[in-house]
């Protein structure tokens, strides 16, 4: 659920951002039916995911959720980290979030059909409910997290972890600064890799 990161971390490419907003229901090398930029956005957002799952950054951070939320620690972890990078928007962007979203809705209308049919279907309500800009909020980030509880097997109070996001928040965000400085550095250079890679085949 940590989509703003992905979009971000996509260097304002359009393919590459709808590949590594996309990526999660495109399993193994089914990617490689898809237009060669969205494809290295999908490569991008698992090497994204691989780096976060393993820095101990994140492990700090996630394991307070830990004993009340088990593995679903870091599904929450994503949306806190989400909130911090819309909450502190203007330190890394230089346009609004507001206006930065939008013309991300736009991009996913424009290219809908290649969508996997998983993000075609909760599209509509990502866009009616500005998933995106609400993160930024704590009133936000609850409100999605009581709409996942809906998408989960198992019945873990997700928007409960509030409770933590408030008791620890100027740690949690200071964690995420230190975290995604090293993020956007290893995703530029992974993005680079990725174009390297494709050049040579």
């Amino acid at each position: 659920m940590n989509f703003l990161a992905h979009i971000y971390l996509s260097q304002d490419r359009d393919l590459v951002q709808i590949g590594n907003f996309a990526a999660d229901p495109i399993k193994g090398k089914k990617y490689k039916s898809l237009p060669i930029e969205m494809q290295k956005g999908i490569l991008l957002h698992r090497k994204i995911d691989s780096f976060t799952d393993a820095h101990a950054i994140v492990y700090k951070s996630a394991h307070r959720l830990f004993e009340k939320y088990g593995h679903y620690n870091g599904v929450i972890m994503d949306v806190f980290y989400d909130h911090f990078l819309a909450k502190n928007w203007t330190l890394y962007s230089s346009i609004s979030l507001a206006e930065y979203v939008d013309r991300f809705y736009n991009l996913l209308e424009v290219h809908f059909e290649l969508l996997p049919k998983q993000v075609q279907r909760f599209y509509p309500y990502m866009v009616e409910q500005n998933w995106l800009v609400s993160y930024a909020s704590i009133d936000g980030i609850e409100t999605v997290l009581s709409q996942m509880n809906h998408r989960i097997k198992h019945k873990v109070p997700l928007h409960e972890s509030i409770v933590e996001l408030r008791t620890f928040y100027e740690e949690l965000e200071h964690e995420f600064t230190l975290f995604f400085t090293e993020l956007i550095a290893y995703s530029k250079n992974e993005l680079a890799l990725i174009d390297e890679l494709y050049q040579k085949s």
